[in-house]
């Protein structure tokens, strides 16, 4: 299936993509690519536990990107931040205030890189997962975007015209790492109590590859 030709807001042609991981990112990053348009990746995700994870998550990630000579920006991994920021939210359920308050915080700092090296838009491959609110992403990134007149969050909808399955598809081709939870320690407890409920393996962390 052929990918739409992808004209960013205001006719910028200079974007900051949020990446997650390399399974969701890979898409628009061969999208984004196709269409001649200048990005940069931006890693900055210290919701994803434990340490181990977070780096297999990271190196797929900017493994892809080296292998199509895009430059990848690894931010801080502030771990502690997080959890302070989380605290009182660890009982709260997905999609709820804990996740709205990640994408706050992951998106607060990938507009301030933005606004401080030039870059007119930003956005971000979290929603083309088909296991997020778009529109708590949206509304988060719309947010963030508002801090910097010079700034805006680009809400393109990467599922559509067969995102999604294009994104399985590269994963497979890739054989990128699989992850079985959103990223933090809260998902990851809260999918194996779901799975032990199922009578299922619980998630062995950094086991599981696209085949």
């Amino acid at each position: 299936m052929l990918r739409e030709k992808l004209i960013v807001p205001g006719n910028h042609n200079k974007v900051l993509l949020h990446s997650c991981c390399a399974p969701c990112s890979a898409e628009i990053m061969e999208a984004l690519l196709e269409s001649e348009i200048d990005y940069t990746i931006f890693f900055y995700n210290p919701n994803i536990h434990p340490v181990k994870e977070y780096e297999l998550r990271k190196e797929e990630n900017k493994r892809f990107a080296v292998k199509h000579n895009i430059t990848f920006i690894d931010a801080d991994y502030d771990m502690d931040n997080w959890f302070q920021r989380a605290k009182g939210m660890e009982f709260e359920p997905e999609r709820g205030i804990r996740c709205t308050m990640c994408f706050d915080m992951r998106f607060e700092r990938t507009a301030l890189y933005a606004h401080e090296n030039g870059f007119p838009v930003f956005a971000t491959s979290l929603g083309i997962s088909r296991w997020k609110d778009l529109n708590q992403i949206n509304g988060c990134g719309h947010r963030a975007a508002e801090a910097y007149p010079d700034l805006i969050y680009w809400d393109f909808n990467w599922r559509k015209k067969g995102g999604s399955q294009r994104m399985i598809e590269i994963s497979k081709r890739e054989h990128f790492y699989q992850q079985e939870y959103c990223g933090c320690i809260y998902s990851l407890r809260d999918s194996n109590e779901w799975r032990r409920s199922k009578g299922r393996e619980t998630i062995k962390i950094c086991k599981k590859f696209y085949q």
